[in-house]
């Protein structure tokens, strides 16, 4: 008999149990490449009411590997609620007693979204390497699309953390008129070498499995061993030192003593590989090279020439963050995108919070975050 958790119905913080709902666009999206994609769909959740003046809409978007669920439980038998449920629902930073919470997996991901491993309706055959590269502006005019369609005319509110801290900057430059406060967290408006390196050897993993036979594996052996590798070296660029040296030191897994063996017996070592295994359940190789190479691309002020050039169309307020101990998307970057908001006369807050977890923080330090978060939807 399946173990029900009673406190899911029960709580009064939580939104409760929830449902991913579909939206089909039968058109064609123009992508940046030049290509077209369509029709689409868009695995999208939402929590809380929209109100009758339609202008109580937060929009939530997801880090790399994230997806469309962000709070609540499908089932009562769910041990794990959404991946940002701390922050989502009645009394929390998001408060879903007063918005509309919306969050929807993007275009190129492997949660309901079309990505590779949709099928070509030209084919019947899934797209695989044929799916065309994407971008981070072509997510937020996918979301753009999802917004027309619930009959939202201004987002009160968008927000996101690494990836989707990228889409959020992106939406106040391409949607200026339709975004009225802006958070963006843990993010930049452009990747280092650094990061764009780390993105490199973790697809080079995946396209040097034997498996992963050209991105053609849907209906065989998945490359869950290169999938695998790229989680654990991605995984390590989301700790910090601190917090790989507090979790696991140098000990060992069994005993204070060495193996003289190749196999994992470092408690770092278990635990990456343990990382490794868990994403191959629940992600798709192909999504993975698509979405990082979309992050190599992004640089907000590309076409205007400069970010302070980019951020000239802004009309939203913000709230930036940035973490102390994350050396992904370190504080330096977030004060660039400060600066360039300040130069432009915009209304900005910037707080860099103290927090030992790396990059990962933004998924943590959730006690801080609504402090910071409720004052300014207060406001």
């Amino acid at each position: 008999m399946t173990e029900q958790h009673p406190a899911i119905l029960t709580d009064p913080s939580s939104v409760g149990l929830v449902a991913t709902q579909m939206y089909h666009y039968d058109g064609q999206l123009d992508l940046e490449s030049g290509q077209q994609l369509g029709p689409l769909d868009l695995a999208y959740e939402t929590y809380g009411a929209l109100n009758a003046a339609k202008d109580n809409a937060i929009l939530i978007i997801h880090a790399l590997s994230g997806n469309a669920h962000a709070a609540g439980y499908y089932t009562p038998e769910d041990r794990k609620p959404g991946w940002w449920d701390v922050m989502i629902g009645p009394g929390k930073a998001f408060d879903t007693n007063r918005f509309f919470v919306v969050c929807s997996n993007t275009i190129g991901g492997c949660s309901g979204s079309t990505g590779p491993g949709s099928i070509n309706p030209a084919t019947g055959q899934p797209y695989g390497m044929t799916f065309p590269i994407i971008t981070i502006p072509d997510m937020v005019n996918a979301q753009r699309l999802l917004m027309d369609y619930l009959g939202i005319p201004c987002w009160y509110a968008v927000s996101g953390g690494s990836m989707g801290g990228m889409q959020v900057l992106q939406w106040v430059v391409s949607y200026p008129e339709r975004v009225a406060r802006c958070i963006p967290i843990a993010t930049t408006h452009r990747l280092s070498a650094q990061s764009i390196a780390f993105n490199a050897v973790g697809r080079a993993a995946i396209m040097s499995d034997p498996d992963w036979c050209d991105g053609n594996y849907y209906d065989r052996q998945l490359p869950t061993n290169g999938l695998a590798v790229a989680r654990m070296v991605a995984h390590i660029t989301y700790l910090s030192e601190e917090s790989m040296h507090a979790k696991f030191g140098r000990n060992l897994r069994h005993a204070d003593a060495y193996t003289w063996k190749f196999d994992p017996e470092f408690s770092v070592e278990t635990y990456l590989h343990y990382q490794g295994d868990e994403f191959v359940k629940r992600f798709d190789a192909n999504s993975y090279l698509y979405i990082t190479k979309a992050m190599d691309y992004f640089d907000l002020g590309v076409s205007t020439g400069s970010l302070v050039k980019a951020m000239e169309v802004v009309k939203a307020r913000f709230l930036v963050m940035s973490y102390s101990s994350d050396w992904l998307f370190p504080t330096a970057q977030s004060r660039e995108i400060v600066r360039a908001l300040r130069f432009n006369g915009i209304d900005v807050s910037f707080v860099e919070i103290e927090s030992p977890s790396g990059h990962d923080a933004f998924l943590l330090e959730y006690d801080e975050m609504t402090k910071l978060i409720r004052g300014f939807l207060e406001k």
